[in-house]
């Protein structure tokens, strides 16, 4: 069945959602930010975009669940949902309260446990990554694929730092010195959706973190699937998306940096299996 039309809908949503987080740019007082848990900050721009993402989609597809990132509940339980849409109004809320980009707008699609449409929209450079599952993925309408790297060591990837819960933070950083000392360069935006949207357009090699939540991911993993790339969770059978816990890459160089991440992915399964109980 072709997506043509979700993926329609999702970019248009998410440019009406960037143009309003254009027009507050720079302009928030320290009264617009708060904080909603531990380095975690949400302003009136995050929940403005995600009315205008929700809005949209509801419109084009009211017998879809929707899953947005502000006031979101039940989350496992709408993961589960045949059809779910998975926004993240504004990822890279820090970097867009400081004037630091990239900050972004995410959309994906989740169809039957897997990914199935992805729109990214960089907010600062105004680019679009879209994909739709078994059609490809785009940079602004041309053809994106991930890169051909056969090497982790001539790789350059990237990652996110523990900022919310740091009780895997020292298995974070055994992997983060294995992957400075096996590859080119790590670098960290502050931004997961664009981090897993440079992956699919070629830019990154590949991709690690934990942490993060499905709104984070769920476009990302679309667009890297899309271009070729390889997407799995940090450990055997986990879902990326519902665990927040990844590795993203290029199918010549996903199998290397899998192991570098395998230090990480044992200490994050013991908090989220922990957690679950």
């Amino acid at each position: 069945m072709s997506l043509d039309r979700e993926r329609s809908v999702a970019e248009a949503a998410a440019h009406a959602a960037a143009d309003f987080i254009r027009e507050h740019a720079g302009g928030l007082d320290a009264s617009d930010v708060r904080s909603k848990g531990t380095h975690d900050l949400v302003t009136f721009v995050d929940e403005g975009a995600q009315r205008i993402v929700l809005d949209a989609l509801r419109e084009a597809f009211p017998d879809d669940t929707m899953l947005g990132e502000e006031g979101a509940s039940e989350v496992q339980a709408r993961l589960a949902e045949p059809r779910v849409w998975i926004v993240d109004p504004l990822d890279g809320t820090t970097n867009f309260t400081r004037g630091v980009p990239p900050y972004a707008v995410s959309i994906g699609l989740r169809e039957g446990g897997a990914a199935a449409v992805g729109v990214v929209v960089d907010v600062t450079s105004g680019e679009t990554f879209s994909a739709v599952r078994g059609g490809g993925c785009t940079v602004d309408g041309r053809p994106a694929r991930v890169a051909e790297a056969e090497r982790l060591d001539e790789s350059l990837i990237s990652t996110g730092f523990p900022f919310r819960d740091y009780r895997y933070v020292d298995a974070y950083l055994e992997t983060f010195e294995a992957a400075i000392r096996g590859t080119r360069g790590v670098r960290r935006h502050g931004s997961a959706a664009i981090d897993l949207a440079w992956v699919a357009a070629g830019r990154f090699d590949g991709f690690f973190e934990a942490g993060l939540a499905p709104w984070d991911v769920a476009a990302g993993v679309a667009l890297v699937e899309a271009a070729g790339g390889r997407v799995a969770g940090l450990w055997p059978g986990a879902d990326p998306v519902a665990t927040g816990g990844l590795v993203a890459a290029a199918p010549g160089v996903f199998g290397a940096l899998a192991e570098v991440a395998a230090p990480l992915g044992r200490a994050y399964r013991e908090v989220v299996e922990g957690d679950a109980l």
